[in-house]
């Protein structure tokens, strides 16, 4: 049973991918005056299928230098590891219910970080390892401000079980208290999935598409969906956090959906940041923040404890 409902999941995951980046073209083509795909299909509802058919049967082309076994299992291991960490997904009752899915989360977020370095190291090519390294430092960087933005959001339920949350959001929303936060989650998420205004690690004009460079084909496909997963567990994740958590409404998919057209609506606004603004503001800016908060809600929650213990033992 374990097996059969975690591979439903996979499928609706790999479902979703597939029609965001439909919705990706669509929205980029709407917000430039023109009508993006439309010929394969009704209204171009089986282009994603066309482009996963063809980026799968290209000819794999194989470099003169490279490492082959780590150049070929560096995008599976993205793509398994984004697949993986749905694991979080909570259920009330039959299947998996994590009591430490907050720290599992942590756990595989950060271990997609090799992928990206042995992407480019293996390629054997000074633009890949480039935009690789670059890539890295930026993930590892806006890692510290999520752990602490999620620790601070934590200590309110004081359980690692991520069903806490929709108990404690039943008559208040966490966003509501907690707004700064918020937003510098949502960059900070931008940050994490290397998507614009922070794509440095695939920055087209100085890095020659970075770490991805020497990928085709079905290569190139399985960063393209990793990337996608990410960017829907980071929306489902937010919801979660900030926005209810109440997995049996439809709304709470609802709020999936939109702040997935969010991520695609800020690429087609805003432009490319400059490398040292980037990491000025995580090391400066969404750091502080968040140890501040920490400071505030833990000691808080220490007060909120004393009160409690003086009123009844007082």
């Amino acid at each position: 049973m374990y097996i059969l409902v975690y591979l439903f999941l996979i499928i609706m995951l790999l479902i979703s991918v597939a029609y965001l980046t439909l919705l990706e073209r669509k929205i980029l083509s709407y917000m430039q005056l023109r009508k993006g795909p439309n010929k394969v299909g009704f209204m171009g509802l089986l282009q994603p299928f066309s482009d996963g058919i063809k980026l799968f049967f290209k000819e794999q082309v194989n470099l003169t230098f490279f490492n082959y076994m780590i150049y070929m299992i560096s995008p599976m291991f993205m793509f398994f590891m984004s697949l993986f960490i749905w694991s979080i997904y909570p259920y009330m009752f039959n299947v998996i219910n994590l009591n430490y899915g907050f720290i599992f989360f942590l756990c595989c977020s950060s271990l997609s970080v090799y992928g990206l370095l042995l992407c480019g190291w293996s390629s054997n090519s000074n633009y890949a390892l480039l935009g690789s390294l670059r890539g890295v430092a930026q993930v590892i960087s806006y890692e510290v401000s999520l752990v602490m933005i999620l620790i601070c959001m934590f200590i309110f339920t004081y359980n690692f079980n991520l069903m806490t949350l929709m108990k404690y959001q039943y008559y208040m929303w966490f966003i509501f208290f907690s707004l700064p936060l918020f937003f510098c989650w949502l960059s900070t998420c931008l940050a994490e999935v290397s998507r614009a205004p922070f794509d440095f690690a695939e920055g087209e004009s100085e890095l020659v598409s970075g770490f991805n460079i020497e990928y085709g084909g079905g290569g190139f496909a399985l960063i393209f969906l990793a990337e996608y997963g990410n960017i829907i567990l980071l929306s489902f994740l937010t919801v979660m956090i900030f926005l209810g958590c109440n997995v049996y409404s439809f709304f709470f998919y609802l709020k999936c959906v939109l702040l997935s057209f969010w991520f695609i609506w800020v690429r087609s606004t805003l432009p490319r940041f400059r490398y040292d603004k980037l990491m000025y503001m995580t090391w400066k800016l969404f750091l502080p923040l968040s140890l501040n908060y920490f400071i505030f809600f833990f000691g808080f929650l220490i007060f909120m404890i004393v009160g409690v213990y003086s009123t009844n033992f007082g």
